[in-house]
C-alpha cells in the first residue's frame, strides 16, 4: 500500500521554534519528525511514500532524497503553486486504497492493525480517531454504533452542550473514488477560474460530504498521535519523545489499563441514573484522571447498566450521559481512552423491560467480559493492569480478569487496597511505581 505523507505546509504556528526550516523537519530527539514518521511506516511494513512538498521544498528532498538510506522508496510531488492540502492527491493518480497522513504529526502507530480494521469496515475512508486533551478546539468526529461517521463538528460550528471526545488525529485509509466523489476534474485543480486558483480542501471538500452516508468509518485507538503545530505542544511531544510515551504507545507493545467503575468512583452515586441533571462528577476525579493519562496507563470505564435491560434509559439516553461525563472531563484536560457498559439484566419482571437484553450475559460485573473485551481490543496486560471501583462486584470482576484491585471507600489500605477516592488510589499507584 502507498503512502502520502502531506509535508507541504508552512507552520505558520511554530514559526517562533524555527522559521528557517520547513516544519516537518522540526527535531523530536535528534531526528526530523518526517524522519520518525517514515521510520514507523517502514517499521510496519509500509515502504512505498509519495511525499507531497512546497515550502522549502528543496530542504527536504535533499535531505531524504530517494529514501533508500531509512528502506523506502520515496517519490516526491512539487507543489510549484498551491493547491489545497488535497489538491495534490488529484495529479497523483492513485489506483488502491493508500495511507494519508500530515507530515507534522509526532505518532507511533500499528498501521496493520489500522488498516485491516479499514478492510473489515469495506468503507471508502477510515479516520484514524482518538481522545483529546483538548477538544473544545478541536474538530469532533460524531459516529454511529457501527462507528460509521455522521457528523463533523469542526471549530467553527456550534456544537452541542455535551459530546463525545473523538478527534480526527490526521491519518487516514482513502480509497481512490473519493476524490471522483467530489465532482472535481484532476485537470481543474490549479486552474484559474475568476480570478483564484482551484484548491482542495480535504476536511470540507472530501471528507466531510461522506458524514451520514455509510462509506467514512472511524478507527479509535489511544495511541501516541499529537499535532506539534504550537511551541507548547512542540516541546511536549519533545518530552514525551525522550521519556519512551511515543514508543510506548503503539499497540504492538502490551499496555496497562486502570479499569474505573463509574457510578461512586467516577461520579457521585444516586442509585440507578436515569437522568443526565444527576451526573456529577466526584472531588479530584479530573485531576485523577490527567494522572491517568500522563501516566501511560489507560483510563477505561467498565459500568453494568441494568436500567437499560430495565426498559428505564435509552441507549442515547446513556450515550448523553457518557457524553456529558467526557465533555466535563474534556474541559479540564482530561480524558477516557474508552467506555465499555453492560446492558444486561438477568432479573426479569420489570414494567416495560427489554426481553432480548434480560440475559445472564458474561459481560456484567462481577464476571470479567467487558475487561477482557477491552484487553483484546487494545493488547492490554491485565496483570499489570488494575481495576478499581466502589463494589465488591468491581473487585471480583478484576480479580477474575487477573487484575490487581482496589475498591473506592473509607479505612487504610487493606487487601484489596481499599482507599477513600479515585484520586486517594492513583496518588497511590503512582508513588508505588
Amino acid at each position: 500500500m502507498k503512502t502520502v505523507i502531506m509535508a507541504g505546509g508552512r507552520g505558520t504556528r511554530i514559526c517562533s521554534v524555527a522559521s528557517d526550516i520547513p516544519k516537518p523537519l522540526l527535531p523530536i530527539g535528534g531526528r526530523p519528525v518526517l524522519e520518525h514518521e517514515i521510520a514507523c511506516l517502514r517499521d510496519e511494513g509500509f515502504t512505498d511514500v509519495i511525499l507531497t512538498v512546497s515550502h522549502l521544498a528543496d530542504q527536504i528532498m535533499n535531505y531524504f532524497g530517494d529514501g533508500r538510506k531509512l528502506g523506502v522508496k520515496i517519490d516526491y510531488f512539487v507543489e510549484e503553486q498551491l493547491l489545497g492540502n488535497a489538491g495534490a492527491l488529484f495529479k497523483l493518480a492513485l489506483e488502491e486504497d493508500f495511507l494519508l497522513l500530515n507530515g507534522d504529526v509526532v505518532f507511533n502507530v500499528d498501521f496493520n492493525r489500522f488498516v485491516q480494521y479499514h478492510k473489515v469496515k469495506g468503507g471508502l475512508v477510515t479516520l484514524f480517531t482518538h481522545p483529546s486533551s483538548h477538544p473544545y478546539d478541536s474538530g469532533v468526529i460524531v459516529a454511529d454504533e457501527n462507528a460509521a461517521v455522521v457528523d463533523w463538528l469542526t471549530k467553527e460550528r456550534a456544537r452541542p452542550q455535551w459530546y463525545a471526545n473523538r478527534v480526527n488525529a490526521g491519518l487516514h485509509v482513502l480509497n481512490p473514488a473519493v476524490l471522483a466523489m467530489t465532482g472535481i476534474a484532476p485537470e481543474a485543480v490549479g486552474m484559474e477560474k475568476d480570478g483564484q486558483t482551484i484548491k482542495v480542501d480535504l476536511d470540507r471538500q472530501v471528507l466531510r460530504p461522506l458524514c451520514e452516508t455509510g462509506r467514512m468509518f472511524c478507527y479509535d485507538s489511544p495511541e501516541y498521535v499529537r499535532d506539534m503545530g504550537t511551541p507548547d505542544r512542540y516541546q511536549s511531544v519533545c518530552r514525551d519523545f525522550v521519556s519512551g510515551c511515543v514508543q510506548a504507545k503503539n499497540l504492538k507493545n502490551r499496555q496497562k489499563a486502570l479499569f474505573l467503575d463509574r457510578d461512586g468512583t467516577i461520579n457521585k452515586y444516586v442509585g440507578f441514573l436515569r437522568n443526565i441533571d444527576q451526573f456529577e462528577l466526584l472531588p479530584g476525579v479530573v485531576e485523577a484522571i490527567k494522572k491517568i493519562n500522563a501516566s501511560g496507563f489507560l483510563a477505561i470505564v467498565t459500568t453494568n447498566q441494568p436500567v437499560i435491560a430495565r426498559g428505564e434509559l435509552s441507549f442515547s439516553g446513556l450515550q448523553e450521559i457518557h457524553n456529558k461525563l467526557e465533555t466535563l472531563l474534556g474541559t479540564n484536560g482530561a480524558y477516557l481512552d474508552a467506555i465499555y457498559y453492560c446492558p444486561h439484566h438477568p432479573h426479569k419482571g420489570y414494567a416495560g423491560e427489554v426481553p432480548d437484553l434480560k440475559i445472564d450475559c458474561e459481560c456484567r460485573k462481577p464476571k470479567p467480559g467487558m475487561l477482557l473485551n477491552a484487553a483484546e481490543r487494545f493488547n492490554i496486560d491485565l496483570a499489570a493492569s488494575w481495576m478499581v471501583g466502589d463494589d465488591e462486584n468491581d473487585v471480583k470482576a478484576g480479580k477474575a480478569a487477573g487484575c490487581k484491585t482496589a475498591l473506592i471507600g473509607t479505612g487504610d489500605f487493606g487487601q484489596d487496597r481499599t482507599v477513600g477516592s479515585l484520586l486517594d488510589f492513583v496518588n497511590f499507584m503512582l508513588s508505588e511505581n
